[in-house]
């Protein structure tokens, strides 16, 4: 069996104490903390911080009684800050219009469309009216292939051509007067006369071949 252990005597701990405290060699007071005073600033240094005191104060007093009106002139500027700065981009914003290519309208060439009428006008002198009226709209529909291939199909009818919408509007205007007359002649088997003629004539010719001024 282990023997109790014996408890230490109330005086043995605060005896260790005292001894301690008596040793000379151990320091048991607190220490006070060493302040280094500040070094003073330059004498130059002072007398130049109180002048731009002094020259500051009327401007601080000026600013302090004038704020209401400081406000106001720092959002003017500002709002004409940022008016200047959109008028900027709106200047030199990209012209979208000018960057849409426009496509040119189709108009055949003046000393063609002469010619077509010249040898259409001898087939109508020999009485020929359906053939002189169906050479303009057959000549007319080559000339539109070899200028714009994209717009027409082989199976492109003469209605069709007068849907075009890059066609300006007298051109439209002639091809459907000649296209009805073509129809009446080929598929409603109504002989052309004189009168169907010139009304086919006259209309191609008023886009086809300009008038001089």
């Amino acid at each position: 069996m282990t023997a109790p252990a014996i408890p230490a005597h109330p005086d043995t701990g605060a005896a260790a104490w005292a001894k301690a405290r008596a040793m000379g060699d151990i320091q048991f007071a607190p220490l006070k903390p060493i302040v280094t005073p500040p070094t003073p600033p330059p004498r130059w240094l002072v007398d130049f911080l109180k002048a731009l005191g002094r020259l500051i104060e009327p401007i601080g007093a000026w600013l302090g009684s004038h704020a209401r009106v400081i406000e106001i002139g720092a959002i003017g500027l500002l709002v004409a800050a940022v008016g200047w700065f959109a008028w900027i981009l709106w200047r030199d914003r990209p012209d979208r219009r000018a960057a849409v290519p426009i496509e040119p309208t189709w108009a055949p060439d003046a000393a063609a469309a002469t010619a077509l009428l010249a040898d259409a006008a001898a087939l109508a002198d020999a009485g020929q009216f359906d053939a002189a009226v169906h050479l303009l709209l057959r000549r007319s529909f080559d000339d539109i292939a070899a200028a714009r291939p994209e717009w027409l199909t082989p199976a492109s009818t003469a209605r069709e051509i007068t849907g075009i919408p890059a066609l300006p509007g007298a051109a439209r205007t002639a091809f459907a007067v000649i296209a009805r007359e073509v129809e009446r002649s080929r598929y409603a088997l109504h002989p052309l006369g004189l009168a169907d003629w010139i009304r086919a004539r006259d209309a191609y010719a008023a886009f086809a071949v300009p008038r001089p001024s």
